[in-house]
């Protein structure tokens, strides 16, 4: 008895793992919750650099876009682990590049959480004069070098990285709940801006002129410039990977929210760009970098007396969501990994009542935080935060698209419930491999732009 009652004492604990929660249509709004939300974040900032020619900015980044979410779709079917681009990239690649795809991911997830609550706060910001009378994302104070920061503006955003930090602790589930629930909402809500606009407003002619005017005038390096904005919504097919590992059935729900993803953003994307320059001018854009959904539906006749106000629910909504997504995909990635030995284990560490890893909820959403307070104290802060997205995303998933290419041949036999089409066949160590062409165009679309 008593011999028994020392082995039971040093019987060790169980190790508490992260729980399948996310549905299929959870699964679809993790990723939706990051993509739909570049719209409202980079739609000025890309027209503003590519003027007239924004529809085909969107149109060449979206084109990169599908090739790259197909590429996830097949890694991340065959891999359904939590880790993302940076478990792709070491399976293929090696620890050494597997730990560089996970710094830049991480980059990206931190000004996420960053850029997208930044932007939800001024979208709600987009209310303040009709129910204060000052615009409180006006409100600005100087301190010794740095003469505008927006204070209000800033306290607003820490207010809604708390609130999400509470969120995500308590649990996958709750989580992906509210990205089902605002999601879902976004959806209809986007939906009826480009229908109604189309309809009611828009003007071919004043497109085609603007789209004329900017092929006579707008430096090739300008268009790419908006091309590589466009770009930063590659960030949504991550988090859809970032959450493989707590899918339910993630080898036959990934692969079909994926594909139902891809052709939603790009509709979009196009959609909201070629509807806005075919209502406003460039320029309008261009002066409106903070909310240009919000001032392109206050544009529709008619509808833009409520319509205003409701985009800029809208987009306060889904640009939040996708910060949550931001929280999930950082505190993901680094609970990988830490499982991998790439970080300090510290950081492998699961809150036992929650089932969340509570440690890297914590840490990296408070350097998102850090990030936003930085940023306030540059000219622009959206601005700032906009251009280290891009930057991450296109070093991020260079080293992706090279992974499907080396697995192909390193690990032919893992089952791959999809694969990315337009393979070629090539022999290889005296056996067949099918080399994916469509790797080796989006990858050298990325690293183009």
């Amino acid at each position: 008895m008593a011999e028994a009652a020392v082995i039971a004492t040093h019987e060790p604990e169980q190790k508490v793992e992260l729980r399948r929660d996310v549905t299929i249509w959870g699964s679809y709004t993790w990723g939706y919750a990051d993509v739909g939300a570049d719209i409202y974040a980079a739609l000025g900032l890309v027209i503003a650099a590519s003027q007239g020619l924004a529809p085909a900015a969107f149109a060449l980044a979206g084109l990169v876009y599908i090739m790259i979410g197909l590429a996830y779709t097949e890694l991340a079917s065959t891999y359904p682990v939590a880790g993302g681009g940076q478990y792709f990239t070491l399976r293929g690649l090696g620890d050494f590049w597997g730990f560089v795809a996970g710094a830049a991911l991480l980059l990206d997830y931190t000004i996420d959480i960053a850029l997208f609550a930044v932007a939800s706060a001024g979208y709600i910001n987009f209310f303040s004069p009709f129910l204060f009378g000052i615009d409180f994302g006006k409100i600005s104070i100087a301190f010794g070098p740095f003469p505008d920061i927006k204070i209000v503006w800033l306290i607003e955003t820490m207010l809604l990285i708390g609130f999400l930090i509470v969120v995500n602790i308590r649990g996958v589930r709750e989580s992906s709940l509210l990205n089902e629930a605002l999601g879902l909402m976004d959806l209809l809500l986007e939906s009826s801006v480009i229908f109604f606009g189309f309809i009611l407003a828009w003007n071919p002619q004043l497109l085609l002129e603007q789209w004329t005017h900017a092929l006579q005038t707008l430096p090739l390096e300008k268009f790419m410039y908006g091309s590589s904005l466009a770009i930063i919504s590659f960030v949504g097919l991550e988090s859809i990977s970032q959450a493989a590992q707590e899918t339910r059935s993630p080898a036959t729900v990934i692969p079909r929210t994926r594909i139902a993803l891809i052709f939603t953003v790009f509709i979009f994307a196009v959609g909201f760009s070629t509807v806005g320059l075919g209502i406003l001018r460039w320029e309008q854009f261009a002066e409106n970098i903070g909310d240009p959904v919000a001032q392109l539906a206050k544009s529709i006749p008619y509808l833009g007396i409520i319509a205003g106000p409701f985009a800029a629910v809208l987009g306060a909504t889904i640009l939040l969501i996708s910060a949550n997504t931001g929280v999930m995909g950082a505190s993901r990635l680094t609970y990988s990994m830490s499982q991998l030995h790439l970080a300090t284990k510290w950081l492998d560490h699961v809150h036992p009542r929650f089932h969340t890893p509570v440690r890297t909820i914590v840490v990296f959403s408070l350097m998102g935080a850090l990030e936003a307070f930085l940023s306030f104290l540059t000219p622009s802060a959206m601005d700032t935060l906009g251009n280290m997205y891009a930057f991450g995303a296109t070093l991020g998933y260079t080293l992706v698209f090279i992974s499907p290419i080396v697995l192909r041949f390193k690990d032919p036999y893992s089952p791959r419930p999809y694969i990315m089409p337009i393979n070629a066949k090539v022999k290889w160590h005296g056996r067949t491999v099918n080399f994916p062409v469509l790797g080796v165009l989006g990858m050298i679309g990325v690293s183009f732009m």
